[in-house]
């Protein structure tokens, strides 16, 4: 029922999600309209995964709701019916792809602890790359400097990143992230790799 995935052989689900799009009448044109269902599109909070839920055709979802998709969550109320699909992002309806980064920014936003966490323990990749020049506009030079600049101490927030390094880490975060989700990288490092479209 849920969207699933393998990672180090251990089951990993989205429990939360933001919507990007809600479709009460479904996708027009697909079926005929009497056998179409409510579609509502949303981006994961952990794995960042582009879903398609359905929903009661009495539901009332609004732009950047934050919604719990897990199954084992009982809700009195509750207008989610179930996960349809795994969407890439060439699927997302014209709405959803211009919301896209907006969600991308809320999620970062909400999850700042778990941003600065990476700022404090990226490693290198191999003897000459460094997981930070994944991030767009994050040369050596600013590795160099962020590195620097984390022995002296942990970064305990995305201001002191910025104080301390002149790198805007949510900036960065989200366009990496972005990037991920098109899905025309070689490493991952905070989404899932897209499903072949």
């Amino acid at each position: 029922m849920r969207d699933q995935f393998t990672s180090r052989n251990k089951k990993e689900y989205e429990e939360y999600v933001v919507v990007l799009d809600f479709l009460p009448l479904g996708r027009l044109g697909k079926k005929p309209a009497y056998l179409q269902e409510p579609l509502v599109q949303v981006v994961g909070e952990k794995h960042f995964t582009l879903l398609e839920l359905t929903t009661t055709k009495d539901a009332l979802i609004n732009l950047h709701d934050r919604l719990n998709i897990n199954p084992r969550v009982k809700r009195k109320g509750d207008k989610i019916l179930h996960v349809k699909r795994r969407i890439n992002d060439e699927e997302l309806t014209t709405t959803a792809k211009r919301e896209l980064p907006f969600a991308i920014e809320k999620i970062v936003t909400m999850q700042e602890t778990r941003f600065v966490t990476f700022f404090n323990e990226a490693k290198p990749i191999t003897t000459r790359r460094h997981q930070l020049e994944l991030l767009p506009g994050v040369g050596k030079k600013f590795v160099i400097e962020i590195l620097t600049e984390r022995k002296k101490g942990p970064f305990k927030s995305f201001i002191e990143i910025e104080e301390r390094t002149r790198i805007h880490p949510t900036k960065v975060i989200e366009k990496r992230i972005l990037l991920e989700i098109e899905g025309n990288e070689k490493r991952y490092l905070f989404a899932r790799p897209p499903i072949a479209g």
